[in-house]
């Protein structure tokens, strides 16, 4: 067999025999914690039936070497969950070290309901961003960015974040996949601070020349991403900016905070910020324990909640197809790609007399975005001057919920909401605002849905593409507008601004108030669907009838007469680009094999995680069999048989694997080749790292098993 480094996680080596259907061995290289072990058994033994029971079996070969027999009664060793039991014995979360969860080991009610300690619980909402978690990696990253007038204390900054770190369960929770995904809180974790030097972004070669340092930062933090296996996904950057003149002049500093939204929205970052600055005064050090209530108790509340009449809310939302972008011509494309970002403002003055005057019609500012939203669609659309339906989606901060304490969690509540509304040219401006605001106040009861949940009871396909926008209007935040919270330490900051990420929608528009009381409007749009100067001029729109609507629009002005004045130019035309729908299982060469017949080793990459590791295992494989990359397999496993198919046609075998986290997909697809008929492959799962530290070991550990296993 392999030899393993016995300090590091083990590997997993899942046997299917066709001669024994009802048995399936794990062999198990490196070390074997028995209580581990038990309690891994005992959480996958929680989750089968109850008429179908097991009799594990281990034999001990060594001190590095065990196999793990277990032999299945009734429904055959296809219905034992064989690799998502290789992940929960090889994952970081089972080994012990500083950053593993509280889970790790046995704990005492694992015997009674095979439930691992600190687990935090996963809304409907988490779970939908996490099923995108391997398809679109950026798509849930979102940015606050501020500037920092006067001294800034390196080792003080940090020590203050390292006490929200400890003080805040949210910073030091990950995912786990076992096999679905869920919450876990870790022991510890480390806040990441990084400061760069004045100039330091003009060259780094990662984003557009034309982009300021600061942008270029923000950028570069966003395409970095996140591990969803990893605590803390929460980073924070300094940017120093150009030097003063003068002796003892100190230059501002640009901070970006950058965040995953699965555990963490806008609001919950402007919560931590107050704390940070509660930290930063108090030299680095915050008192008290723990924050509750936290996501813990808001899991709980969700969970006791009765979905019946918000299912007859949403069915009952308008089932007319709504009226969407007009479509460009088949074959056309924008020739760009990434994502589009534009921004205006309206000034003081403006932003007032639009409140007064959405006042005196009963309604907030939000809704005269959401109705001037409304009409630019019917206008961009192919409706004419027919009635028609439009719809959107609407962010709810999740908060107006009946649960003690809601506005003090640091949790990911924030949730995109469909809203449908019928525009009529020829009904006035005010009807609509009122529609919109009536149905937006009867969407408060249900801040808790999740948009799949809401989706579905609308009676709309799984497969639907989502909305063709998203509006969100973040409220006031009056703790930020407060007088300087470090003034005392003669430093002034400036008020946050959120910079949305990538939504699923082709275009978002998001509105907040600055800190001089201006409204800033800013669109995020997805280039290869959206042309840049469209989507401009449609902004460009907004605001104007923003600023225009308070002037000249009286009670009986038409819809039709706000929209006559709005130009061609401001109507985009709706690509169908790349990436409009989850990609296909797709196979890539990473190496050729070295002599003929000497088998295959295929990796496929854990949910959630950021791949890092292929040009080391690549370079340390020490196999003479190829070696290949399976993207997004857990997109579609039953695909993955066919995508795998000039692998399996050389005849020679194959071996699929990859760190821990992988082995429920990858069972998952020996299965399905299993009842194809063929012959099913080995599945290797490596041991996770315990830490960063240890990466590179377990990067090893799993080249040596797959070279080793390859062509067996």
């Amino acid at each position: 067999m392999v030899s393993t480094d016995r300090t590091a996680a083990p590997s997993v080596i899942v046997v299917l025999d066709a001669r024994h259907p009802n048995q399936v061995a794990l062999d198990v290289l490196g070390p074997l914690d028995e209580g581990v072990l038990e309690t891994a058994l005992d959480r996958v033994a929680t989750a089968r039936p109850r008429s179908s029971p097991v009799a594990p079996r281990t034999l001990r070969h060594g001190p590095g070497h065990h196999t793990l027999r277990v032999v299945v009664e009734g429904e055959g060793a296809a219905s034992y969950p064989a690799g998502w039991l290789a992940d929960l014995i090889t994952g970081a979360a089972c080994v012990g070290g500083g950053s593993s969860p509280w889970f790790g080991g046995k704990t005492a009610s694992s015997r009674a309901g095979g439930v691992f300690a600190r687990d935090l619980g996963t809304t409907p909402s988490q779970r939908e961003m996490l099923s995108h978690a391997t398809v679109h990696p950026g798509r849930h990253v979102e940015q606050l960015t501020w500037r920092w007038h006067g001294p800034l204390d390196a080792a003080r900054f940090a020590a203050a974040w390292q006490s929200v770190f400890d003080r805040e369960t949210v910073l030091r929770a990950a995912f786990a996949w076992d096999p679905r995904p869920r919450s876990v809180l870790f022991g510890h974790a480390r806040p990441v601070v990084e400061r760069h030097a004045y100039g330091s972004m003009a060259g780094d070669g990662r984003s557009p020349a034309h982009l300021t340092e600061l942008a270029r930062l923000m950028d570069r933090e966003r395409e970095q991403g996140f591990d969803l296996r990893r605590p803390g996904l929460l980073r924070i950057a300094l940017l120093d900016t150009e030097p003063l003149p003068g002796d003892g002049a100190v230059a501002p500093t640009d901070v970006v905070v950058t965040y995953h939204r699965t555990l963490l929205d806008c609001w919950s970052v402007r919560l931590l910020l107050r704390e940070f600055y509660h930290a930063y005064l108090a030299d680095g050090s915050l008192p008290g324990g723990e924050r509750r209530p936290d996501l813990r108790d808001y899991t709980r509340w969700l969970a006791g909640q009765e979905p019946a009449a918000a299912r007859e809310f949403w069915a009952g939302d308008p089932h007319d197809v709504p009226a969407g972008l007009v479509r460009a011509a088949a074959g056309s494309a924008t020739g760009r790609s990434g994502t589009g970002r534009h921004r205006i403002r309206l000034s003081p003055e403006e932003t007032g007399r639009l409140t007064g005057w959405a006042a005196r019609r009963g309604v907030t500012e939000s809704s005269a975005l959401h109705a001037v939203w409304a009409m630019l669609l019917h206008r961009a659309s192919d409706a004419g001057a027919g009635s028609a339906v439009v719809r959107f989606d609407v962010v709810v901060s999740g908060r107006g919920v009946p649960l003690d304490g809601v506005e003090r969690i640091p949790a990911p509540l924030a949730t995109a909401l469909p809203l449908s509304v019928e525009v009529d040219p020829a009904g006035s401006v005010g009807a609509l605002l009122r529609s919109l605001r009536d149905r937006a106040l009867d969407m408060t009861a249900y801040e808790w849905v999740s948009p799949g949940q809401a989706e579905e009871w609308r009676g709309r396909p799984p497969d639907a593409e989502p909305a063709e926008s998203v509006v969100a209007f973040e409220p006031w935040d009056h703790a930020s507008a407060a007088p300087d919270p470090l003034a005392g330490l003669g430093v002034r900051v400036e008020h946050p601004e959120l910079a949305a990420g990538r939504t699923a929608s082709p275009v978002g528009i998001a509105a907040h108030h600055d800190r001089e009381g201006g409204l800033v409007l800013s669109t995020v749009h997805d280039r290869a669907r959206l042309a840049d100067e469209p989507v401009a001029a449609l902004l460009e729109e907004t605001g104007r009838l923003l600023r225009e609507l308070p002037l000249l629009a009286g009670e009986s002005t038409t819809v039709a007469e706000v929209l006559a004045d709005v130009p061609d130019a401001a109507v985009p035309r709706l690509h169908d680009g790349p990436g409009t729908r989850a990609p296909r299982p797709t196979l890539v060469p990473l190496r050729e094999a070295a002599a003929p017949g000497s088998g295959s080793a295929c990796l496929i990459s854990p949910p959630g995680a950021v791949d890092t590791s292929r040009t080391r295992l690549v370079r340390q494989y020490p196999g003479a069999g190829s070696l290949a990359l399976l993207e997004y397999a857990a997109v579609d496993t039953k695909a993955c048989v066919t995508t795998l198919q000039p692998l399996l046609d050389s005849g020679t075998g194959l071996v699929l694997g990859g760190l821990s986290g992988t082995g429920a997909i990858a069972h998952e697809i020996a299965l399905e080749m299993a009842a194809a008929g063929l012959r099913p492959p080995l599945v290797v799962v490596g041991g996770s790292p315990a830490s960063a530290e240890d990466a590179d070991d377990a990067v090893d550990a799993l080249a040596r098993t797959l070279g080793a296993m390859t062509g067996r």
